[in-house]
Parts: structure tokens; C-alpha cells; sequence
């Protein structure tokens, strides 16, 4: 797959997210790991519309099958019945970290590594004053990932191990992160 082009088009993947995926929040979710791992993949020389697909739909299933023992399994059958190759499908199935299977590519860690980190960075822009994410910073989020009560279901050790997976130093983490969610922060009002 990695040398050929990645030919479903984004439309067809953002009905297919609208189809099984209602709430908002969990669409902007989607949203902004999509934005970054479209960032890592310019980094890592990776596909832009495969590891956007990937970022897209990770969590498409999630709404309506919530529990570990069917997200993101359930999901993948969906992709697999719609044409989605499986090097979508695996990336998808990896990040779910319960599962256990290992994470071996650069897209499979990216999205390891950018799911939780970028709720997260959302969940920082909004307690800012003006609930912007051009307000926050590196600094903030680190001060924020030190406090255990905020954005508590947020794992710190899934953060702190997805950039080790993906051998980036957790500033350079932050930032590419944040980065590629403010270039995106007019699309999800932030």
C-alpha cells in the first residue's frame, strides 16, 4: 500500500464519520488527530490522505460502540465492508491500547501518539479566557498534564508513551500538535 496512492476520497470518509457519529465534540475529536497526524505524515514522508483518513476515522465507531469488548473492532468490519485497506483498518485497530497488538509503523504510533495528546490540548484551549487554542502554549499544556484533576480521564501515560513510541521529545510532541490544531482552530471554533 505505502506506494501507491491512497485513492478514497476525504468526502467519502467524513459522510461515513457523520453516518455512525452525531455527538459534535466527538467529531472535532476526530477532527483535530486527523489534522495531526496529516502534520506527522508531511514529517514522516507519509501518505497526507491515508494518515488523514486514519486521524479521521479512529474513533467513527466509538458513539455507538463505546466498550472495549466492540470499539474499534466493530469499526473495522464497517471499513472492511466499505473498500477501507487494511493498513487503515490495523492503524485504527492499534491505537486501541487494551487490544495489545503492536504498534510497528510510524502511522500506527502516530495516532498512538496524537489521540490522547490532542483531546487534550482541546480540553486546554478551553479553560482559556477566550477558549482559543492560539492562547495556548507548550508551557500550558505541560502545566496542565502535571494536574491530575484536570481533564482527568486523560491518560498522562499514554501521552508520555506515544511519544516515546514515536521517539519525539514530548516539547517537540506538544508543539507539532498544537501547531497542526491551530491551523484548523477556525474549522472547529476554537
Amino acid at each position: 500500500m505505502s506506494e501507491d496512492k491512497f485513492l478514497i476520497p476525504r468526502e467519502k470518509s467524513w459522510e461515513l464519520l457523520c453516518e455512525y457519529t452525531k455527538n459534535e465534540n466527538l467529531r472535532r475529536h476526530m477532527l483535530v488527530v486527523e489534522a495531526a497526524l496529516r502534520t506527522y505524515a508531511s514529517k514522516y514522508g507519509g501518505d497526507l490522505e491515508l494518515w488523514g483518513t486514519v486521524g479521521l476515522l479512529h474513533d467513527f465507531d466509538y458513539e455507538q460502540n463505546p466498550d472495549p469488548s466492540s470499539h474499534p473492532q466493530k469499526g473495522s468490519e464497517i471499513l472492511k465492508e466499505r473498500g477501507y485497506p487494511e493498513e487503515v483498518r490495523h492503524a485504527i485497530l492499534t491505537h486501541a491500547e487494551y487490544l495489545g497488538l503492536p504498534r510497528q509503523t510510524p502511522l500506527e504510533k502516530a495516532l498512538y501518539a496524537c489521540d490522547e495528546l490532542a483531546g487534550f490540548i482541546v480540553a486546554v484551549a478551553l479553560v482559556m479566557p477566550n477558549k482559543k487554542l492560539a492562547e495556548v502554549t507548550v508551557e500550558s499544556v505541560k502545566n496542565k498534564l502535571k494536574k491530575k484533576e484536570f481533564a482527568r480521564k486523560v491518560s498522562r501515560e499514554d501521552i508520555q508513551r506515544g511519544g516515546e513510541e514515536l521517539g519525539v521529545p514530548l516539547d517537540e510532541h506538544i508543539a507539532t500538535v498544537l501547531g497542526a490544531l491551530q491551523g484548523i482552530a477556525d474549522k472547529i471554533g476554537l
